[in-house]
């Protein structure tokens, strides 16, 4: 029986893993397993938004992802193309007021990409009903490398008006891509790693590791882990 009834829960992240595999499994094509993947992205958040949850941080494509085979990356590029410019004309994000963010560093993507994932970014920065983060061309580390430069170059901006120049937890959280922390966080594919993911942010989140690939996932498996989450007692090591 499905229990749609859930506690709060305001903030997930995933790690969308398996396309390959999944469309290798299947003599598929490698595109055809990241195409049936990136359907699964628009059906996931409808799913994430009939369940109440109002922020979801998508781990779309990684820097390590930049260094794929030049053909793979040229189908991942045509893919994001396509389903950019599908996002960038929906009615339905503007009706329920969806901010879309692209966090990650995009001059490493093609101009065109980019400044599709910034006409999507302008069109939808006044919404906050829903947001969706999307991971894309994204590193943790290269996220707290960003975050630790500019703390410092605030801090030397500052030094002759601000005594305190030490490094603070809330300094580095508030020049973060990402500010708010995952409740929790699915990763697909049957691997149990992080992945360079929200590094900073996770570190109370509760993990999910599904041996199901990206494409196979339902909105069961969606709220199997909110009811997993629920039935966790966290304590934030007090």
């Amino acid at each position: 029986m499905t229990d749609e009834k859930q506690g709060t829960i305001n903030h997930i992240g995933v790690i969308i893993d398996g396309n390959r595999r999944y469309a290798k499994a299947r003599g598929m094509p490698t595109f055809m397993g990241h195409e049936k993947g990136a359907e699964k992205v628009e059906a996931f958040l409808k799913w994430v938004k009939e369940l109440g949850i109002k922020e979801t941080t998508i781990y779309t494509l990684s820097t390590e992802n930049l260094k794929r085979d030049k053909t793979e990356l040229e189908h991942l590029f045509r893919i994001f193309k396509q389903f950019f410019k599908k996002f960038s004309n929906s009615k339905e994000i503007h009706k329920d007021k969806i901010k879309i963010r692209f966090i990650g560093d995009l001059s490493l993507a093609p101009k065109e990409i980019g400044e599709l994932a910034k006409d999507i970014e302008q069109k939808t920065k006044d919404y906050n009903n829903y947001r969706v983060n999307f991971c894309f061309c994204y590193g943790g580390r290269l996220e707290l490398i960003n975050a630790f430069n500019k703390v410092m170059k605030e801090k030397m901006e500052n030094k002759n008006k601000d005594k305190k120049q030490e490094i603070t937890e809330e300094s580095i959280t508030n020049s973060l891509w990402v500010s708010s922390e995952p409740d929790f966080i699915i990763r697909t594919g049957g691997k149990s790693r992080t992945s360079n993911f929200l590094p900073w942010q996770s570190v109370y989140s509760e993990w999910f590791f599904l041996d199901k690939m990206w494409p196979e996932i339902e909105k069961q498996d969606l709220i199997d882990c909110m009811n997993r989450f629920n039935n966790v007692q966290r304590n934030f090591g007090k």
